[in-house]
């Protein structure tokens, strides 16, 4: 039964959250103190095996971003003893991207970026961390926060590629904030990914191994969807938590569970007339979706999207039809359509297919895990 599925998903996830812990292999103290590589000819540029998260300490751009990019990756490897890359990337903000939304044709809305610009930057930053909760990662970007580099010091240098940072010495100069007026060139640093792994690795989402055992085990689950879409045709919306002692005592799951077993009983039902549905549970809903598919439209010469002739004629099948309202004059309205007394959503809409995440496996247990 997915009610029973579900809940034991549940405890067995509050389970693992309440009694997980991280210890360092006992070997780890006993290693001598290690100096980071920092010969001055290298060029130390970012891979895919460095990270997988990151500090962006610092990013330049123009004629010298180059050069001075690599005097901060020399001067943090030799003085703060840090793991610092390079990373050249090209940022292009004249081109219109996807807005929220849908229009009245049925194309995702297109919108522009209010000031167009397109530049290369180079990024200096400083890993290698396996996870953005490790207690490294934050100790690291304190120092960087407050370190003054030599080669980031515009007293001495006079001009610096490094982008705002005049404007950045500007506001730490006038703000009442003592903590900020403490800061140094480095004060706006902040964790991020490694740019150069695959997005899935991250999966956007946030989809985890909690939610994963929800549904891997189901016959039409929808992480067994091939494509990269799905059409989204039902939503079963429960009351989540993240309170662990009610999850524990399965005190709010029934709300949950109803919307779990609308969701399977449907699919199956659909499932049934040959149509290729799908179920996808979480911690707050659970909705069924069909068909599978690369792509949601094609882009056209105008910026619009020429939506996939398919992928709307499941939006058009499954979406709330107009229905005449007895005793107002024959006024029309949406009516949700339904099947087996359980309905469908009244704007049935294309969906992410959710992916399991393989960055779970790159893990302070699994150091060895490399793409």
């Amino acid at each position: 039964m997915v009610r029973s599925g579900l809940r034991i998903a549940i405890v067995v996830g509050v389970l693992g959250l309440a009694t997980t812990v991280t210890a360092a292999p006992p070997w780890e103290t006993l290693l001598p103190f290690k100096r980071v590589d920092a010969d001055p000819n290298a060029a130390y540029r970012l891979t895919k095996e460095n990270g997988p998260w990151l500090i962006l300490a610092a990013s330049f751009s123009g004629e010298h971003a180059e050069q001075q990019a690599r005097e901060l990756v020399q001067e943090l490897r030799t003085g703060m003893n840090l793991s610092a890359y390079t990373h050249r990337q090209t940022y292009d903000f004249t081109q219109p991207v996807p807005g929220i939304g849908y229009d009245p044709e049925g194309n995702p809305k297109q919108m522009r970026y209010r000031t167009a610009a397109r530049y290369d930057a180079v990024a200096v930053l400083v890993g290698d961390f396996p996870s953005v909760e490790d207690p490294n990662l934050d100790k690291t970007l304190e120092k960087l926060k407050y370190a003054r580099p030599a080669c980031l010091d515009l007293r001495r240098r006079g001009q610096s590629s490094q982008r705002f940072s005049g404007l950045r010495e500007l506001y730490r100069t006038v703000s009442t904030d003592p903590e900020k007026r403490k800061r140094g060139p480095m004060g706006a640093a902040f964790a991020t990914r490694n740019p150069l792994l695959p997005a899935e690795y991250f999966v956007s989402g946030g989809l985890d191994q909690f939610v994963v055992d929800m549904n891997k085990d189901l016959q039409y689950s929808l992480l067994k969807c091939k494509g990269k879409y799905s059409v989204r045709v039902a939503t079963f919306r429960g009351q989540g938590t993240m309170n662990l002692k009610k999850m524990a005592t399965m005190e709010v799951t029934d709300e949950l569970d109803k919307a779990a077993e609308k969701a399977h009983a449907l699919t199956l039902a659909l499932r049934k007339q040959n149509v290729e549905a799908y179920e996808f549970h979480d911690r707050h809903e659970s909705i069924v979706t069909i068909g599978s598919f690369e792509t949601v439209g094609t882009p056209r010469p105008d910026g619009k999207t020429e939506i996939n002739p398919t992928v709307l004629q499941i939006m058009q099948a499954y979406g709330a039809e107009r229905t005449s309202l007895p005793g107002v004059g024959g006024q029309l309205a949406l009516q949700p359509r339904k099947m087996n007394g359980i309905s469908f959503d009244a704007q049935p809409l294309p969906v992410e297919t959710p992916r399991t995440s393989i960055g779970a496996a790159y893990s302070e247990g699994n150091r060895q895990l490399r793409f």
